[in-house]
């Protein structure tokens, strides 16, 4: 076995991992449940949906009902459905009549460039302001730049957007005010601008508040102290101390903005015209096409969990200290159930 692979079973025990992923497989079936029970406790007949504006004659009805299994029980329902997605087969668009999968992996390039972009920028606003208000605390810096987030934050997406178009397409005539472009080089990315502008700045209040809190508590650690009265250079302190200390908590609240970066995309997609999942979740809303939405509901989801599932293995691999507290509580545990006629306070103290 390589030193590499010594050392990340080191920072990821098997048994960690499996916890893990084994809490993001119940979240995932808890979620399903969730959205095929609220879509079943919509008001109005799944077969007359299903049905459309056809003639809906008791034929038809019963017909509709024996093919997507609506005379079964509720719990053979979710199961058909659960099992069919599981298979990739998310089922036929009411509204258009095709493959739902393929609808959905149409949008899907389009909404990941979005949200990738969104991404940039509240990471390249969020990170350096955080830092520089963490630095310059309790002064005109950073009240300044705290100003700033609270705007940024308390200005919705839509309305950020709105703003946007008026000033950097309409009166500046910088970029285009909307559509999704032609192809997917430079036309493209300069569509993308706005509205990755508009989803970015919502959330990068967030990442600044996070950021600065986290470089004003490790400023205050005792190894940060030890290292000034050394006479290190506030450069490295920064670098080698301060900044890697804040990895986690960091690393914590990217996990929520990518979360938050999947839900705004609706309302930028609706207001830069944008054809992504977002307009297409709300096309099916609106037309009660309830196999796209059920499918969509669970990929976003699914995308959510599966950040936070990348968030909680990446923290132990940032932060040798998680890795001995694990490595601590683990090995006070065994002492435990090795010793468990002993009193308690020994044995937390064995395992201090």
């Amino acid at each position: 076995m390589t030193a590499n692979g010594s050392r990340l079973r080191a920072a990821l025990p098997l048994g960690f991992v499996v916890r893990r992923l084994a809490g993001t497989v119940g979240m995932l079936f808890v979620l399903s449940v969730a959205v095929f029970a609220l879509l079943q406790a919509a008001p109005g007949d799944p077969a007359q949906t299903l049905l459309g504006p056809r003639s809906a004659t008791p034929e038809a009805l019963a017909a509709v009902r024996a093919r997507f299994h609506l005379d079964s029980p509720l719990a053979m329902q979710y199961w058909y459905w659960l099992s069919d997605a599981a298979r990739f087969d998310l089922g036929t668009s009411i509204r258009t009549g095709e493959s739902v999968a393929a609808a959905i992996g149409s949008r899907l390039v389009l909404t990941g460039q979005l949200v990738g972009l969104g991404f940039a920028v509240a990471l390249l606003l969020g990170l350096p302001l955080g830092v520089l208000a963490g630095l310059r605390n309790r002064r005109g810096t950073d009240r300044a730049v705290q100003s700033l987030g609270v705007v940024a934050l308390s200005t919705p997406a839509f309305a950020g957007g709105l703003l946007l178009i008026y000033v950097f397409a309409l009166m500046l005539g910088w970029f285009p005010a909307y559509g999704p472009g032609e192809g997917s080089g430079t036309d493209r990315l300069m569509h993308l601008v706005l509205p990755a502008l508009a989803l970015g700045l919502a959330v990068t209040a967030v990442l600044l508040k996070l950021t600065r809190a986290a470089v004003i508590r490790e400023l205050d650690r005792e190894h940060v102290t030890f290292a000034r009265a050394r006479g290190v250079r506030e450069r490295d302190i920064l670098l080698r101390y301060v900044l890697r200390g804040t990895l986690v908590p960091v690393l914590t609240g990217i996990g929520l903005v990518l979360a938050y970066l999947l839900a705004g995309t609706v309302m930028v997609e609706q207001v830069f015209a944008l054809p992504g999942l977002g307009s297409l979740l709300v096309d099916s809303v609106t037309f009660r096409d309830i196999p796209v939405v059920q499918a969509e509901a669970l990929l976003i989801a699914a995308l959510v969990c599966l950040a936070g599932l990348v968030t909680d293995l990446s923290q132990p691999l940032l932060d040798p200290r998680l890795r001995t507290a694990s490595a601590a509580k683990a090995a006070a545990g065994s002492a435990a159930a090795v010793s468990p006629g002993r009193p308690a306070d020994v044995r937390e103290e064995e395992g201090r």
